[in-house]
């Protein structure tokens, strides 16, 4: 048995989430919907706006990656993740974070300099927007890699997000190979339509020879294969993942265990907050392939779960939350 049921890497992040309006998103220029880097005083600023003018809701530890290993640790998985963090509070934070959930991270060595941070705007219809202060995130690289907790997972999973810098796209593809050598199965996520767009050649690198497992959503799906027919684009991402999730919102999910396709139904809340959905569904949905349940199973898992994410502020539910989802869906 392996040690572990998941290797995660990804940008260690604190999350602060704030509610806005729509004529704040414009009247600040910031582009809705997707993830914009931001340097420090950029972020400083930005921040200190949103104090000003608006509700802070929520914060957290967050990072995409990040998230999904918090998700699966909570259903029952096993998790080793990797990321950067400074020798600073928010580091010292985010780390507690880890901890506290039962996810094993490489502790050390720490950057010189910021912690990772990130600004989550939620508007009234749900969307979240994020500007993003990567800080020591930025210089994520192979030094950061655990290779013999790697090397004992069932999967790896990378988050798209790390393809915006060149050491973390090393890591990622070097994290990939090892995989490959040691029978271990390799997972992707987009993480972000801004992801797809502005770092395509970068992505297409990293999926160059193909993953196990890919998780997207509609619209990622979509400027990847470039093409606005849905069926058109799950044909081509055949081409490159064995498996694949697609995540359409309000209209569920859609499946391809290699096989067939598998429409999975949504689940009707009332949203005030997408941040974290995509997240919650891939961390419930690797819960479910490591423990064994099959493709329609876990995506009936998986639905439930980031449906209940959407309900809240906040990327992640509380133990007692996952343990209901987990019931109601498996009966224990």
């Amino acid at each position: 048995m392996k040690d572990y049921d998941v290797y995660g890497i990804g940008n260690a992040l604190v999350d602060t989430e704030f509610e806005v309006t729509d004529s704040f998103l414009k009247e600040q220029g910031i582009e809705k919907g997707c993830m914009t880097l931001l340097s420090r005083k950029e972020h400083q600023s930005l921040y200190e706006t949103l104090r000003e003018n608006c509700s802070l809701k929520k914060q957290s530890g967050g990072g995409s990656a990040g998230n999904t290993m918090y998700a699966l640790t909570q259903f029952g998985g096993r998790a080793f993740y990797s990321c950067k963090v400074a020798d600073d509070s928010v580091g010292d934070y985010f780390l507690s974070q880890l901890g506290d959930n039962n996810i094993e991270t490489n502790r050390n060595p720490r950057g010189t300099g910021i912690s990772g941070q990130c600004l989550i705007m939620v508007s009234p219809d749900a969307e979240r927007t994020m500007n993003t202060y990567l800080g020591v995130s930025a210089d994520l690289s192979v030094n950061e890699i655990n290779l013999d907790a790697a090397k004992k997972s069932q999967y790896i999973y990378i988050e798209g997000f790390l393809a915006s810098s060149e050491s973390a796209k090393s890591a990622i593809v070097e994290l990939r190979d090892l995989a490959k050598n040691f029978n271990v199965k390799t997972a992707l996520t987009f993480s972000d339509p801004a992801v797809v767009t502005h770092f395509t050649e970068a992505i297409n690198e990293v999926v160059a020879e193909g993953v196990d497992l890919l998780f997207c959503n509609e619209e990622e799906l979509k400027i990847w294969a470039d093409s606005e027919n849905f069926e058109r684009a799950c044909s081509k991402m055949t081409e490159i993942a064995k498996q694949f999730v697609i995540t359409r919102g309000s209209n569920g999910a859609m499946l391809f265990d290699g096989k067939e396709f598998i429409s999975i139904a949504p689940n009707k809340v009332a949203a005030i907050n997408t941040n974290g959905a995509g997240d919650m569904f891939a961390g419930a949905f690797l819960y479910g392939l490591t423990q064994g349940l099959d493709f329609r199973t876990a995506g009936n898992l998986s639905s439930l779960a980031s449906a209940q994410i959407v309900t809240q502020f906040g990327p992640r539910l509380t133990p007692a939350d996952h343990n209901a989802v987990k019931e109601r869906i498996l009966g224990n």
